[in-house]
């Protein structure tokens, strides 16, 4: 009696399924692809994980920073996959992401602040492992995950704050390929996190020496940033 309840109950939660009209699925054998490469554009917002110090300055005080805001910026690179097997694939996605972030350094007493804008347009290049689930008619979500290397092709001496040149870290996300009639197009959101301390203490190029109280009163930086991008393949 119980086999048959379960199967009664199978049939009956199944039946909604099998009764879906297949719809016409567009590139059928396009997965299977040994490579194919692409492009994608879209949006990110940068962000540093600051270490403040907790230096004195030579007249008594402390400086601690923060930043409380994101800034739009705005990402394009291309694609490049390989065909593991029918649930795999590996990517390389180099891209350049134009942005920028503003510090805010507080004084410890009399809540003087001081806001130092940096403009970072870095090159990355990420290596990663795309993993799809079954293809639903036109559409099949996946996950990917990774690390990456990055050079910063915007870096300017004589600011405030200066950071070095060459970052790297790990990142991860997911997204869904939706299958046209011509092209797949896929949203996608992935998280940056770095992992070096990309902090540029040696000051050699600062003209004021007082403009080095805001590298002082800080100890370390790592970077992280959230990307949205549309990749066209």
């Amino acid at each position: 009696m119980k086999k048959t309840v379960y199967i009664i109950t199978f049939v009956l939660l199944a039946f909604p399924l099998f009764s879906q009209k297949r719809k016409v699925q567009y590139q059928p054998y396009a997965d299977y692809k040994l490579y194919h490469f692409g492009f994608h554009v879209g949006l990110q917002a940068q962000d540093l994980i600051l270490t403040n110090s907790g230096n004195t300055t030579p007249d008594g005080e402390r400086w601690f920073a923060e930043i409380p805001g994101y800034s739009p910026g705005f990402s394009v690179g291309v694609v490049g996959d390989l065909f593991l097997n029918p649930y795999m694939n590996l990517r390389l996605t180099p891209t350049i992401h134009f942005g920028d972030k503003t510090i805010h350094f507080k004084k410890s007493a009399g809540g003087e602040e001081v806001k130092a804008g940096i403009r970072s347009n870095y090159l990355s290049i990420p290596l990663d492992l795309k993993i799809s689930s079954m293809r639903l008619n036109n559409y099949r979500p996946y996950i990917t995950g990774g690390v990456y290397g990055a050079m910063d092709l915007g870096r300017k001496k004589g600011n405030a704050i200066l950071l070095k040149p060459v970052d790297y870290g790990f990142e991860f996300g997911f997204g869904c390929t939706v299958y046209m009639r011509f092209f797949r197009l896929a949203p996608e959101i992935k998280f940056k996190f770095g992992l070096a301390d990309i902090l540029d203490k040696n000051r050699d190029d600062l003209n004021n020496e007082t403009d080095r109280i805001f590298t002082d009163a800080l100890s370390k930086a790592t970077t992280r940033m959230v990307v949205l991008t549309f990749n066209f393949e």
